[in-house]
């Protein structure tokens, strides 16, 4: 099968077919309604906005998240946003089917109605970049520029989209590190089309810069600021956004998906197939046998995961995860690799190490040597000498990984995430045994699939 043929088999599944499409306009309208309803009751001066992919008609079929913005006049006072912001949601929420309370920058409502997650989220009603006073406000102006230069290029951005899900490199939040949907449609804009950009993954991280927006032109000194100080911080790619000269739209990109990117598009064009967008579930073995077969030792950590989003916990779990590297290897061990990840309300923390006992010298003092016990005590040890009138001794003795761990634990010696030090002290402590709901995940681990890029 060429891969025309593969790409139309493709977009059959992940287009929206017209009953769905109906659906989806028919929900925005139902929302819109309720929103300016409520908008009125409450004497607000306020217009509701739908960003986001089903705004931009770039949603992928059965993906129907609403993202509807509440924008505030730009003279309304920071606080007052929140505070009403808040309000408004809260008020429009009631009507729907329920709702919770979440934080990003400020507090915003996400609710459900007709089975579809919505997010009621209050900004500023912003016209330029200059406007820009929270992160979300820049969302307004996305959606119109995407609009404005997408030219009918909406499968091509779906193609991509569900490329990168496929590969699992989808997704900006910082426990993923990978490519934004907005991301994705600037370089379907930039290249033309799904091929194209994978064609170019060599190119642009050649290239490393990235302006759809001409700012390098428009707004030079801001701009390179932008670029030298993104440059420093090593990010495999520097795309200016097109609707402020001040953020790397790539930011959250980190270099391992990219890596899996860069990999993935090169194996895609020399021998495509729908795998790639649809892979088959990772082949799970025997993680013992793994154990057995590279002859290391698997140390978990499992604890009660706090009440904390993944984008906290993830990063904090990593930074344990990393402390205890450094820690176990100023002890001894060497920590081939580790992984770390939230499962059935448990948070665990997974260290391959390359021995279970390290063998550690330790000096033993005695009696007097002229004393009965100092007979006794040099018949025992094998090197014995005196300092003074005293006996000394070498002793060697064996340490287990998790005796070791346990006293670097309780003697704070491990850099620990701030959230989740407290909850690492109560934790089971594991040596080559995990709990049933972990095993699959363990042996992926062991075996690198999670990673592996030939997989």
């Amino acid at each position: 099968m060429d891969t025309d043929d593969i790409i139309g088999e493709i977009l059959d599944k992940i287009r929206p077919t017209e009953e769905e499409r109906a659906f989806v306009e028919s929900l925005m309208m139902e929302l819109k309604a309720i929103a300016e309803e409520t908008i009125e009751s409450l004497g607000l001066d306020v217009k509701p906005h739908f960003v986001g992919s089903l705004a931009k008609d770039t949603y992928l079929a059965g993906d129907h998240d609403v993202d509807l913005f509440l924008t505030f006049p730009l003279d309304t006072p920071l606080e007052k946003l929140r505070e009403k912001g808040l309000e408004l949601g809260k008020a429009i929420a009631e009507r729907l089917d329920l709702y919770e309370i979440a934080y990003a920058e400020h507090p915003y409502v996400r609710a459900r109605y007709r089975g579809v997650k919505v997010d009621l989220v209050p900004c500023y009603d912003v016209k330029s970049w200059r406007d820009v006073r929270t992160a979300v406000d820049r969302s307004i102006l996305h959606n119109r520029w995407v609009l404005e230069n997408l030219g009918g290029r909406n499968d091509e951005v779906r193609l991509l989209k569900r490329f990168l899900k496929g590969i699992r490199a989808y997704g900006s939040e910082i426990y993923i590190r990978g490519f934004s949907g907005y991301f994705a449609e600037i370089l379907v804009i930039k290249y033309g089309s799904f091929l194209e950009v994978l064609k170019n993954a060599d190119f642009m991280l050649r290239q490393k810069i990235i302006d759809p927006g001409n700012w390098l032109k428009r707004e030079y000194e801001l701009a390179m600021k932008t670029v030298r100080r993104e440059a420093e911080a090593d990010k495999p790619l520097i795309v200016i956004d097109p609707v402020d000269p001040r953020r790397n739209v790539a930011a959250n990109l980190g270099w391992e998906k990219y890596g899996r990117f860069y990999f993935k598009a090169y194996q895609f064009l020399e021998s495509p197939g729908e795998e790639f967008f649809f892979p088959k579930g990772q082949e799970v073995e025997d993680y013992l046998a793994e154990l057995r077969k590279k002859g290391t030792h698997l140390v978990t950590l499992a604890f009660d995961a706090p009440n904390l989003v993944e984008d906290v916990l993830l990063p904090q779990l990593e930074r344990s995860a990393r402390g205890f590297e450094k820690a176990l290897s100023r002890e001894g061990f060497n920590v081939l690799g580790w992984n770390v990840g939230r499962s059935s309300g448990k948070a665990f923390i997974m260290l391959e190490v390359d021995r279970r006992e390290r063998e550690r010298v330790k000096i033993k003092p005695g009696p007097e040597f002229f004393t009965e016990r100092g007979w006794d005590f040099y018949r025992k040890n094998e090197r014995v000498w005196i300092r003074g009138k005293r006996l000394f001794a070498e002793k060697r003795v064996k340490e287990n990984v998790i005796d070791v761990i346990t006293e670097l634990i309780e003697k704070n010696q491990v850099g620990l995430g701030k959230g989740i030090r407290e909850a690492i002290k109560g934790a089971d402590v594991l040596l080559n045994y995990v709990p049933k709901e972990l095993e699959d995940e363990a042996y992926l681990f062991l075996s690198r699939e999670k990673w592996n890029l030939k997989g």
